[in-house]
């Protein structure tokens, strides 16, 4: 159920490692790259509340995730073909709406599907696989354009002086088939199972309401979240403020600050996003790897514990770069950020898993992503005037802020409530809960 997100994260990834060296390519200034970022939060503070809604009151021959998961990954496949061919600017950044409304589209379901069909006891081992996949398909993407150059000769394709470099081109082709690939095996190889009340499922479907009831139903679970949401949403406010601050500038940062080029057109600059793929997979594998074992570092310790030694690892290795000068020494903070990485895909869900009902997991789990995308909305808007104003257009120096905010995530998460921990501490084991449960009743 989880080999989809392997497809979504590759077609992600070529994203993040790629947009930003793709804007300067353009002609984009530092101070302009967060506004241009600004589709990717605000894409998904829109799509995915509205999909989870939807999803939670939908039923077809294909389940009640899957329409979703393969809806999102035709549309993202064509945007993945689109956005590499861009001829300016606002096309690139045209191109990214429609890509990351797109991913948004598949990739909220498929957080609900675990909690739809993994047991409570099994959730952290649920997410941390999600997690692998998350971290495989990311190093594949992340060195796609190195390995077409160094080994299928592409380097010998000579690309035009301020043109987005073919290696890129061809990436994203790849990741346009392995995206709509991967998604439609999940698709075809999971099955969903039917809510015991079908019928009532139907009059949820009915009474949707339209566009004003979507609305109406996402504001009123907004007012009544679980404690332990509210509490994880400042953990991922600080998270995700640090995150988005490496998907802004760590391949430029790489190619200005460690490679030394003046100009994206120079032969340094190129080789320095290629050496930013390289530092992207090397996270992503440290994320893979890191995953099988976080359900079994959990148990053994908590899962507040495990995801803020990570988040601090994370933090204080973005911290270090600015003690950075080598291309070589890029690797030790970057495999830091990696445990990091895999934490946050996993334990801020298995903790939310345990508290959502699961007639409306997917509308939860999408209002969670408010929290996800909303710093990055404020990083987008704000962040090009501190970069030109406070951090003297410094690459390095906004990763080091982002650090800053992901060491204040791993404070902030002591203070939340591990509802299964508690459990767990009195003698009692979490049980299934029923679709029509509360949160509440299923304590």
């Amino acid at each position: 159920m989880s080999f989809g997100f392997f497809g979504i994260q590759f077609g992600w990834t070529l994203q993040m490692a790629n947009t930003s060296a793709i804007y300067e390519y353009l002609g984009a200034n530092p101070e302009q790259i967060p506004i241009l970022w600004l589709a990717a939060p605000v894409s998904g503070l829109i799509a995915q509340p509205i999909i989870g809604y939807m999803s939670d009151r939908t039923w077809t021959k294909l389940g009640r995730r899957r329409p979703y998961f393969l809806f999102g990954a035709i549309l993202s496949s064509i945007a993945l073909i689109l956005m590499p061919n861009s001829s300016s600017l606002w096309m690139a950044a045209g191109a990214l709406w429609i890509l990351d409304t797109s991913v948004n589209i598949s990739m909220e379901p498929f957080r609900a599907l675990v909690s739809d069909l993994v047991p409570p006891e099994q959730r952290t081992l649920g997410f941390g696989m999600q997690a692998f996949f998350i971290g495989l398909g990311a190093v594949i993407a992340s060195v796609c354009p190195w390995m077409l150059n160094h080994w299928f000769n592409f380097n010998q394709i000579t690309t035009p002086a301020g043109e987005i470099p073919i290696t890129v081109k061809v990436s994203y082709y790849i990741g346009a088939a392995v995206f709509l690939g991967t998604v439609l095996w999940t698709v075809l190889t999971t099955k969903e199972y039917p809510p015991e009340d079908l019928e009532a499922l139907k009059n949820r479907q009915d009474n949707t309401g339209g566009v004003t009831g979507v609305i109406k139903g996402i504001f009123q679970k907004i007012l009544t979240m679980p404690e332990v949401m509210k509490q994880l949403a400042w953990v991922q406010f600080f998270t995700w403020f640090g995150i988005f601050c490496v998907f802004l500038y760590f391949p430029p940062a790489v190619g200005h600050e460690i490679f030394g080029a003046t100009k994206e057109t120079s032969s340094l600059y190129s080789e320095g996003i290629e050496w930013a793929g390289i530092c992207i997979a090397l996270y992503n594998i440290v994320c893979f790897i890191y995953s099988l074992f976080l359900a079994r570092i959990a148990a053994a310790t908590s899962r507040k514990a495990t995801h803020s030694f990570s988040l601090f690892c994370g933090g204080v290795g973005l911290i270090s770069l600015l003690l950075v000068d080598n291309q070589y020494l890029l690797l030790l903070p970057m495999a830091c950020f990696g445990l990091a990485w895999a934490s946050s895909l996993t334990m801020p869900y298995s903790m939310l898993s345990d508290v959502l009902p699961m007639k409306d997991t997917g509308i939860y789990m999408g209002i969670f992503n408010a929290f996800i995308v909303i710093p990055q909305i404020l990083a987008a808007l704000g962040l090009g005037w501190v970069m030109e104003h406070l951090l003297d257009n410094n690459r390095i120096f906004a990763l080091a802020v982002g650090g800053a905010s992901m060491v204040i995530a791993s404070l902030l998460v002591q203070w939340v409530k591990d509802v299964a921990k508690e459990k767990q501490s009195v003698g009692k084991t979490p049980k299934p809960r029923l679709a029509t449960e509360s949160p509440e009743k299923a304590s």
